[in-house]
């Protein structure tokens, strides 16, 4: 059932929980709503992807199921499995009594209670509205997206011991690939696409200051202009809304109120920025007071 009657009330809603979107993106997680799709999130790390789903289950009142992707990852990760240790502590129990409680266990060891719910089986379990977060899809491998899709088209597990279990309530599914694999096309085909870029310098201040909001005005206006244009730059891992959120934060603990004219004191900052070597090597002292002078509108 669709919760929101319009996009823009869906962007409202994450938007009090603290995620500020553009139209396109509130549109299609609208559709995905109404249609009952899945929500295929591209693009880089470090845009915001994995918050989405977030903030879709803040505004939802909704329960945030997290599939954490890897290379990998099989179905007792993901689905279900038994808990031994418990099943043979249960037999060595029985075994102290009479043959009647041995074969009552014998038939009692493949039940639920026995059973280890692992994500995918958890949200089409939970009663109450489920956001199902299937992060970085692109990390595992083309056998276990095949299964993912049965899952998804179905809403159904097969457990051979217990029969198969169907959804108590379909769950809102949003995926995420930061595309470091070619998905395939059985998966796009099932999902509606969205791929999320770098937000515009607008959108972030707008963030930034929905999250921070003792930071001074001037002071995230220039940092989000300095990183937006530090994204420019040939680096190896570009900033992403995080790291913004993670500089302005520190700049502000340091009582800092506008980008510091001396390149040192900046370049001392950007620890909360840059995550590589070699970047912390391109973006010199030079490069940093370039990049602050026009961000400070020098």
């Amino acid at each position: 059932m669709q919760p929101f009657p319009t996009p823009e009330a869906l962007a409202a809603a994450l938007d009090a929980a603290g995620h500020v979107v553009e139209d396109a993106l509130a549109t299609t997680l609208w559709l995905g709503a109404d249609l009952g799709r899945p929500v295929l999130l591209e693009g880089e790390a470090g845009v915001g992807k994995t918050s989405v789903a977030t903030a879709l289950a803040q505004g939802l009142g909704a329960e945030l199921v997290r599939l954490q992707c890897f290379e990998g990852l099989d179905l007792q990760q993901a689905v279900y499995e038994w808990d031994y240790a418990r099943q043979i502590l249960a037999i060595r129990v029985a075994e102290t009594g009479d043959a009647r409680a041995g074969q009552a266990m014998e038939q009692d060891l493949f039940s639920r209670r026995f059973l280890l719910e692992r994500p995918l089986l958890r949200a089409i379990t939970l009663p109450g509205p489920v956001v199902l977060l299937v992060d970085e899809i692109d990390r595992t491998d083309d056998a276990f997206e095949a299964f993912l899709l049965e899952v998804l088209g179905e809403f159904q597990i097969t457990i051979p011991e217990l029969g198969t279990v169907r959804a108590a309530t379909r769950p809102y599914v949003i995926l995420t690939s930061n595309a470091t694999r070619e998905l395939s096309d059985a998966l796009r085909r099932r999902c509606l696409y969205h791929y999320v870029e770098f937000p515009s310098a607008e959108r972030e201040t707008a963030i930034v200051r929905k999250h921070l909001p003792e930071a001074a005005d001037t002071l995230a206006t220039q940092a989000v202009d300095f990183v937006q244009l530090l994204r420019r730059e040939d680096l190896r891992k570009k900033p992403g809304v995080a790291e913004t959120l993670d500089w302005v934060r520190a700049l502000t603990r340091m009582r800092i109120k506008m980008l510091p004219e001396d390149p040192e004191k900046l370049l001392a900052t950007l620890a909360c920025v840059l995550k590589t070597r070699e970047d912390r090597v391109h973006v010199d002292r030079g490069l940093t007071e370039r990049l602050a002078a026009q961000a400070r509108g020098a």
